[in-house]
């Protein structure tokens, strides 16, 4: 095996091995109490906590990629991944730019199909906006901050990798909606938040590290927006059947954003 496919394997054993123990932890999310499929219903919600345990896999993630800015074993590795995926010319295709949404894009179809998740339509757009908004605040601050090269040469915002980071939000969205029902599915969806970080560095527009890192944010930007969806639920007046709302994310023109309307 070529010294490139080596540490190739290993790029990806780290991805595969993060998802594998974070999918595996034990029933220890927000409890809700099932109800009739009706957007306009309000889960209950049993039980908010966000435990330390949902906290050790990004966090090693978010700090592994924070380390390689300036650790200079980790800075090398950067530069030898870059140099044996550019040796290997690599076709530059562009499908990161959907894939980082696929695995939500899925949630919504397969609810549309008959095959449910843990919350209706409107609970888990609330949820995935939150989302989207938390990974776009954590994202775009420090790219300024940091304001690493990117390996292309391009731009100065090269941490953390913003399509990593949606890519495993969005997966970790699926993974939390549908691991109590049908657990092989929810975790469907990190293959495509992997294939995601892996082009963004075949397309030499990210360092390793910015794809490991961006991982860590995009799943902590999930946990905490499951955490803080009962807040957010009684802000937007969830005790009011009357009432309906709508939290939709957007992607256009390189920019991440949500559109809201309610109805009272």
């Amino acid at each position: 095996m070529s010294n490139y496919r080596h540490k190739a394997a290993i790029g990806f054993f780290i991805l595969l091995s993060v998802c594998g123990k974070f999918s595996a932890q034990n029933n220890d999310s927000i409890q809700t109490q099932e109800v009739k499929k009706d957007s306009a219903v309000v889960l209950n919600t049993e039980k908010n906590t966000l435990s330390y345990k949902k906290l050790i896999i990004p966090t090693a993630l978010i700090g592994y990629g924070v380390a390689s800015l300036s650790v200079n074993g980790l800075k090398q590795l950067n530069f030898s991944t870059r140099d044996e995926i550019n040796e290997h010319q690599p076709d530059h295709i562009r499908l990161d730019n959907y894939t980082q949404f696929a695995p939500a894009a899925l949630v919504y179809g397969l609810n549309a199909f008959g095959v449910e998740g843990k919350h209706n339509f409107r609970d888990r757009t609330i949820i995935y906006g939150t989302s989207m908004l938390i990974t776009s605040a954590f994202v775009l601050p420090l790219k300024h901050i940091t304001k690493e090269e990117r390996p292309d040469q391009s731009n100065n915002l090269s941490f953390p990798s913003g399509h990593t980071a949606i890519a495993f939000a969005s997966a970790q969205f699926m993974f939390r909606e549908y691991k109590d029902t049908n657990f092989l599915l929810g975790i469907s969806g990190y293959s495509l938040a992997i294939f995601t970080g892996v082009y963004r560095m075949m397309n030499d527009k990210h360092w390793f590290g910015d794809v490991v890192g961006g991982a860590g944010f995009g799943i902590l930007s999930t946990e905490l927006a499951y955490w803080l969806y009962p807040k957010i639920n009684h802000l937007l007046g969830g005790k009011n059947k009357n009432s309906a709302t709508m939290v939709m994310p957007y992607y256009q023109n390189k920019s991440v954003g949500i559109g809201f309307v309610k109805n009272f």
